[in-house]
Formats: C-alpha cells, structure tokens, sequence
C-alpha cells in the first residue's frame, strides 16, 4: 500500500528576497595563506610545498561539496571538494601554466561550522610531507569527493581518479579511500577525531585506457556503519562503473578493517543497463541499502530509481527493485561548435565536455561548447540522494530524494534547449520519499515545496538522530524565470544572478516539513564561463547536508568571488551574454593571434565551496 506524506510549502515574491539562515562561510580559504597541509595540522610540525603555497593564494576553483558532522562531536565538521587550487603551480615562458593537480580539498572546522581550515588530502602530486608515502594510489588527480564518519572517530574520504602521473593520455579511473583517525587513539579527546592521515587505498583499479575508454569507474558514494551493532563500523564504498561499449554497472565494495584492505566488488545492477548516481544509506539494524538511477532506454527501461538491499553486512544484495519512475529533468542542447583563436594546452587542465561533440550536449558555452540554442547554462539533471537514521532501532526506513520535472508545467522552448527533450522543458521540484525497508512500502513522490517560480535541484538529504533535514539549489529569484529557458537566462541569452540555497527539516520522520527557508545570503550568477580554457560554466553534481539530530549543516559551489571580465577572443563580450569572467589576454596587432589567460590568479576563477547551519 503506498500513502502519501503530508507537506507544507510557501511561495515567494521574486522582489523579495528572504534573509539568509546563518551566515555563510567559507571552507576554501585559498587567498591570505589559507592552505596548511594536513600533517602540520595533526602534528603541529611544520611542512609546506609549492602545491600548497599556490593553493594558499590561488583564487582558483572549487565545486562538488562534501561535509560530514563528527557523530562523537558537533564541533567537529569535515568538508571536501574537487579543489583547483594547486593547478596552476607553474610558469611557462612567463605565463602561469595549468600543469597543477585537481584533488580532493581536506577542509576541517572544530567550532561547528563557524569557520575552516582549509588543506589538501595527502598524495597529491608534489606532496613532499611524511604522510605521502601512505597514500598508495597512483593519479595526477581526483574527484567527486564523498565523506563518512564511523562512530570510533573515524573518517573516510573517497574519490575517483584519472589522469596518469607520467602525463600519458591514459585516464586510470581508479577508485580510492582515504582514512582519517583521531591520534590520541579511540579515547583521545574527540576534538582531534578524523585529524591524522591513516593512509589511502585503492578500491578498485580502473583499466587505464586512453580518453576514459576501456573500464573507467565514477560518481561515487561512501557510509560507515555507526549502528554499534552486528555490522558496526563496516564501511561500504558504491560507485558506478562505465565501458567503452557504452554500457555500465553500479558496484559495492566493503571494507571490515577501518579502510586499510576492500572486498572484490558486488555488481547491484542485474540486468539493467543505463544507470549511476549510487547512494549507500544504513538502517539501524545494520541493513545496507543503495540507492540508483537508471536512463530510459529503447529496451524498456525508464528514467526511475531503484534500490538493493543487504541483510548481511553487505556481503550479499537483492535484485534491484523499483522505487519510482520520474519525468527526467536532465539540462540539454544540440551542440553547434565556433572556431576560435588556438590556445595553448596549459591554458587550462582538462575538463568533460561534450558540446564539440555531434548531437547533444549537457552544458553550453563559448566556442567549442557553443550550442544551437546560444544559451549558456551548467550541467544538471535527475540524480537520487538517500540516507537512513543509524540511531532509528524502531524503523528501518530510508529517505530518499531528487530532482525531476514537475507534473502540468511541460513547456515547447521554441530553441534546440529543453530538460526533457530538446525542445521540451519544464519546471524542476525537489521530490521526497520514505520507503520502509521491512516491508518494501514507500510512500508516494511529494514535493518539498509547491513553489510556481524557479527550480529545485540537486537535493540532499541527512536523518541521523531523529530529524530529517534537505537541502537543494533555488532559482525562485531568478529574475528572468522561465521554464523555457536555463537558469540564469534572459531571453535575449544574457546570464545574470539566480541561483540561491534553501533547506527544510521534518520532525516526524517526513511526515511534515517545515517551510523552506533561505540558507545563501548571496544569489549567485551560476553560468560564469571558468571551465575549458573560460569557456563554459560547470557548478558540479551535487551539494551536500550533514546532520546530527537538530543539528544541521549545508555545503554548496558558490559564485560571490568571481570577478567579471572580457574575453579578447571575442572581441570582448560580442555574444552579450555577460557570463565572460575577468582575463588578461594580449591580441598580436598583425596576425590577430590571442594569446594565453596571464591572470588566472586575479579572480577571473574564483568559485568556492560556502557553507551555513541550516534548519
């Protein structure tokens, strides 16, 4: 039987912009010496490295949150994000080079939030400290961080990894975990928990194929069993894994020994063929549950989400099981490439585009990420989040949320854009779901809020300790709001300020939820073009919410640093698009040969990971 949760929601005027929750902060602290590495932090010994002096005044960028709650100490917050910092660490002919690692950011607060210290997680390429010998994996970069805390002051961190360290074309796509520990041991004072590097550990190796062909293993997910029972302090790490053929599977590993060693691989796919976005969420009898998404195909399947489930620590899983289907709300447009003056390769560090491909796109820009419509728009779409409360003995029910297209607000674009089909667009919500594990009901799909104006995407929920708390991204004050359009979109193509973050909490196990309330105190302009040698915006796939009881805490890519500029290539900003951001390029008077970006420093890409307490 499925019944449906009852809500409350409000709407907002687009003249009038709540105030914000709390006050942001800001966990990537790369100007004013902001970086220190994690061993000086644990030991109090100093050591530094080029890395982190250029991290430390870099003004780079930043997206892809992560930040998890110490379950021990509320005090105690642990952040991550793919981190840019270090990337341009060297100089070529007089121009700053971008030959610099992206990793993972190690961001540690000891007062609840209320500010960071900003460092790296050790084994990055150039790390020199004691503590880079016990990294023992092998990239030149890494992303899509993800944290979890056991409940022994514990800390895990995992990523995906890609490009080789020799500089070959070779994309590994390894997945790999990092453990944190408190140096006073199990009973050391807690404010240290999650303070001392363990070491790192692949979890599973990718096929080290050129141009991310072959096996390449991605969009990763991370728990630990803090139940204290049969099955406490398993830590279980999920991940989907691609082919070159085009198809792919959703894959668990679990690790009984505090990361040190990772079991082979369990495939949670079966027989489906499209699928990612993993989410592992633990009930509190120790079951494990994952949670995914799968594509609409031609052989049948839908855009829906499904789940397995693990009574046995995670050893073995059930087939996968439909939650729900979904009308997708996946950002797209046909991709229409433009010619520009070459560049240098060291202008900027790789980036997954798509656009100067034929067909479709995810994101559009300048350039080779130039599309049809001449919109300019980041990257989203449909992608499920779940959790469970570890410290529930009564139930064993997992929450789960997404973004998808709102019933009765499908619109024609009149341009190639569209978020259902090209063309074909419509208003994003944020969706609840309580499914009760023991018995395989769930309820019905609600919205979190029936606001008529702007988008909610990219939600995030957290439920330990008897509160549930969700955070999305906002548009409702999008000045120029339109189904039709991306966000942040006039219809003439210009860009401006719109995109904010609201969060709702439920004290009765989602039954209600509170009014949405603002937690940015900054609407950010989303589609400033940092990306591809400043060609194109990227926001990243998620945001994050970390909880404890009423205690809550919400992370999320922000655009209040970012300096505005022109773009000589174009002979400043001839698309009128307003998304172009500060650069400093010379134009040779007689060939017309635009040179490299010389002021990445200045700005131009500064885009940061915020963070507030939230409802």
């Amino acid at each position: 039987m499925r019944f449906s949760s009852l809500f409350l929601a409000m709407s907002f005027s687009l003249t009038l912009s709540p105030a914000a929750f709390s006050q942001n902060v800001r966990l990537t602290n790369d100007v004013s010496g902001g970086y220190v590495s994690a061993y000086t932090l644990a030991t109090g010994k100093p050591y530094t490295d080029s890395i982190l002096t250029e991290c430390s005044t870099s003004r780079g960028r930043q997206n892809e949150p992560a930040v998890a709650v110490d379950p021990r100490n509320t005090s105690v917050l642990l952040g991550s994000s793919n981190d840019y910092c270090g990337v341009y660490d060297a100089t070529v002919n007089g121009v700053p080079a971008a030959v610099g690692p992206i990793w993972l950011g190690y961001y540690r607060s000891e007062n609840g939030g209320a500010s960071f210290q900003s460092s790296l997680v050790p084994g990055y390429p150039g790390d020199q400290s004691p503590y880079a010998a016990l990294a023992k994996i092998r990239t030149a970069s890494s992303g899509d961080p993800v944290i979890a805390w056991d409940r022994h002051g514990r800390a895990f961190f995992g990523s995906e990894s890609s490009d080789d360290p020799g500089g070959s074309k070779k994309t590994f796509g390894d997945v790999w975990v990092a453990t944190f520990d408190n140096p006073g041991g199990e009973n050391g004072s807690t404010v240290n928990d999650g303070k001392r590097f363990i070491g790192s550990t692949i979890v599973q190796r990718g096929s080290s194929a050129p141009n991310l062909l072959g096996r390449f293993h991605d969009k990763t997910s991370i728990e630990a069993d803090r139940t204290g029972g049969r099955c406490d302090a398993n830590v279980y790490f999920a991940w989907a894994s691609f082919t070159g053929n085009g198809s792919n599977q959703i894959l668990l590993s679990r690790s009984t020994d505090h990361g040190a060693s990772w079991s082979h691989y369990t495939n949670l796919s079966e027989s489906l063929q499209s699928l990612q976005d993993p989410d592992i969420a633990i009930t509190g009898n120790g079951n494990v549950y994952v949670t995914y998404r799968t594509f609409a195909k031609t052989n049948g399947e839908q855009d829906s989400v499904y789940y397995v489930k693990s009574t046995d620590c995670g050893v073995t899983f059930s087939k996968p099981i439909l939650i729900t289907s979904f009308l997708r709300w996946d950002a797209q447009d046909q991709g229409a490439p433009q010619a520009t003056a070459a560049s240098s390769p060291l202008d900027d560090v790789g980036f997954e585009s798509d656009a100067e491909k034929s067909g479709g796109a995810r994101d559009c820009g300048d350039y080779a990420d130039h599309c049809t419509s001449g919109f300019t728009f980041f990257r989203v779409d449909t992608s499920p989040r779940s959790t469970a409360d570890q410290y529930d003995s009564t139930h064993e029910y997992v929450y789960i949320v997404y973004g998808a297209s709102v019933p009765g607000t499908t619109v024609s674009t009149g341009t190639t854009y569209g978020t259902i089909t090209s063309g074909s667009a419509s208003q994003s919500g944020a969706y609840f779901v309580r499914l009760n594990g023991a018995t395989g009901e769930h309820t019905a799909p609600v919205l979190l809020d029936q606001q008529r104006v702007g988008h909610q995407i990219w939600p995030d929920v957290s439920a330990d300790g008897g509160v549930l708390h969700v955070l999305w991204y906002d548009s409702r004050n999008d000045s120029s709001y339109s189904a039709a359009r991306p966000i942040g979109n006039d219809a003439s193509g210009g860009t401006h300020p719109a995109l904010d973050v609201y969060a709702t909490r439920s004290n009765n196990l989602g039954n209600t939820w509170a009014t949405p309330t603002r937690v940015t105190d900054f609407t950010s302009n989303p589609n400033w073009e940092q990306f591809d040698n400043r060609s194109v915006p990227f926001n990243g796939d998620y945001l994050w919410i970390t909880s404890f009881g009423s205690f809550s805490y919400g992370t999320w890519t922000d655009y209040r640093n970012t300096v505005a500029g022109l773009d000589a290539r174009e002979g400043g900003d001839s698309d009128n698009d307003g998304a172009d951001v500060k650069q400093c390029r010379t134009v040779d008077p007689t060939t017309g040969t635009v040179g490299s970006d010389t002021c990445p420093r200045d700005g131009g890409l500064d885009q940061n990971i915020y963070g507030s307490t939230t409802p």
